[in-house]
């Protein structure tokens, strides 16, 4: 199984905790390298509902961004936790 790990009967993938992605802060231009565990994504319905966010370290503003299939494919790679939003049926 390599890097795969069970828990509860769900396989997952086990990533390093070094795991760090480049971002920048649309509000302070700053620019910095975030763990994976400073991320959040969201998959929605669509695209316009599909983000990822994380706190500027620099200036301490929350930060939402739109992801697309590959950044979706990257951050849950990488080990970011991702909740997925369901609409009510």
């Amino acid at each position: 199984m390599g890097n795969m790990s069970v828990v509860s009967g769900v396989p997952t993938v086990v990533v390093p905790e070094s795991v760090r992605f480049k971002a920048a802060c649309p509000e302070c231009r700053a620019r910095f390298e975030l763990a994976a565990a400073e991320f959040r994504l969201a998959i929605g319905a669509s695209s316009r509902t599909t983000f990822y966010s994380f706190t500027c370290p620099a200036c301490g503003a929350s930060v939402r961004r739109p992801a697309g299939e590959r950044i979706v494919e990257l951050l849950t790679s990488g080990g970011v936790r991702t909740l997925r939003l369901h609409t009510g049926v």
